[in-house]
């Protein structure tokens, strides 16, 4: 294999290295704010662009199967909205007697309390050819199931009075997850023949999207003055935050292949990515809510600051291995039928 071909294989990869260098060394372009505007570009219009392109390119009888697939549904929600945060706060009553800064541990409370994000799940699942339009309807249905369950979470576990505006949140999601999928669908059906004979890069697409979400968000993490912190405590919180992501996709796969699960290849891909993302889009605004003026807020925020760029740079570096996971799986299945 040429040099050539290799790094058009392996572009994205490529990409992400050279996106999280750019972020480093030119923060200021990237954070909100900034000549790029991510409060804008990224919070709805890369967001909108994702859901349409998915819209466009999802068969409206997939779309509609996937809506069905209760079990699934009911496998990813719970995991995310109760087995992760409970299994997290048994964590933490033994990371607490450890000498890591206890803000930081309670950050990583809220991370588990998070949604899964509206756009990395649904692209990577994407770009491993997995079940996508379950991994659109769960992230869909997770954000907007997080408006009510994440608020009431993060009070149980860490406290606040503060009131959520419920309706902002939801109208917000709305304009850009529901709207364009939907506009994508319509588009779908008039210019069907000429999307499958001319078959349009819709995961190249995608991925060029994630590599501007992934500069943006590193921008936001090289440019945060509070991540200048205890060196040691910050460390240990990146280490257990890989830990947490690896153990829990690791567990979602196992619970998800055993036999009898009755999921697929590709929903087992789907199950991984949506259980195990955490939402920063969500995440922040709902801190700065739910946490209004209290003290440590910027020290809670950092681990979801961490969480989400390494669920990103880690989900991506798997991409080529779950995929060929995904692929011999179902070649083998072919086999036996």
């Amino acid at each position: 294999m040429g040099l050539l071909t290799r790094l058009r294989k392996e572009w994205f990869i490529i990409g992400i290295v050279l996106v999280i260098l750019s972020a480093k060394l030119l923060p200021g372009v990237g954070v909100k704010g900034g000549p790029l505007r991510p409060e804008v570009t990224i919070a709805y219009i890369a967001v909108s662009l994702i859901f349409f392109n998915s819209g466009l390119s999802l068969k409206t009888e997939e779309l509609r199967n996937a809506l069905f697939h209760v079990r699934l549904h009911f496998f990813v929600q719970s995991f995310t909205l109760v087995f992760f945060p409970l299994v997290v706060w048994l964590l933490l009553q033994v990371l607490a007697l450890t000498s890591i800064d206890q803000w930081l541990l309670k950050g990583l409370q809220t991370v588990s309390c998070m949604p899964p994000p509206v756009s990395s799940a649904v692209i990577l699942t994407k770009a491993v050819g997995g079940n996508e339009a379950a991994a659109i309807f769960n992230s869909a249905f997770g954000s907007f199931l997080g408006i009510v369950v994440t608020p009431l979470l993060l009070l149980l576990f860490l406290g606040s009075s503060s009131s959520v505006p419920f309706t902002s949140i939801f109208s917000q999601l709305f304009m850009t997850v529901v709207v364009p999928l939907i506009l994508g669908q319509v588009c779908r059906g008039f210019l069907r023949e000429c999307l499958e004979r001319r078959k349009p890069p819709f995961g190249a697409i995608s991925s060029a999207v994630l590599l501007m979400i992934i500069y943006t968000t590193f921008c936001d993490t090289f440019s945060n003055p509070n991540i200048e912190l205890d060196p040691t405590s910050l460390l240990l919180v990146v280490i257990i935050i890989f830990s947490i992501q690896i153990s829990f996709m690791l567990l979602t796969f196992a619970f998800s292949t055993r036999s009898g699960s009755g999921f697929s290849p590709a929903d087992t891909v789907a199950i991984m990515f949506c259980s195990t993302h955490k939402s920063l889009t969500l995440g922040i605004p709902m801190l700065k809510i739910v946490f209004e003026g209290y003290q440590h807020l910027s020290l809670i925020s950092v681990p979801l600051l961490i969480y989400h760029p390494t669920q990103i740079l880690l989900g991506s570096v798997l991409v080529p291995t779950i995929r060929s996971w995904m692929t011999s799986r179902q070649k083998t299945s072919l086999l036996l039928r």
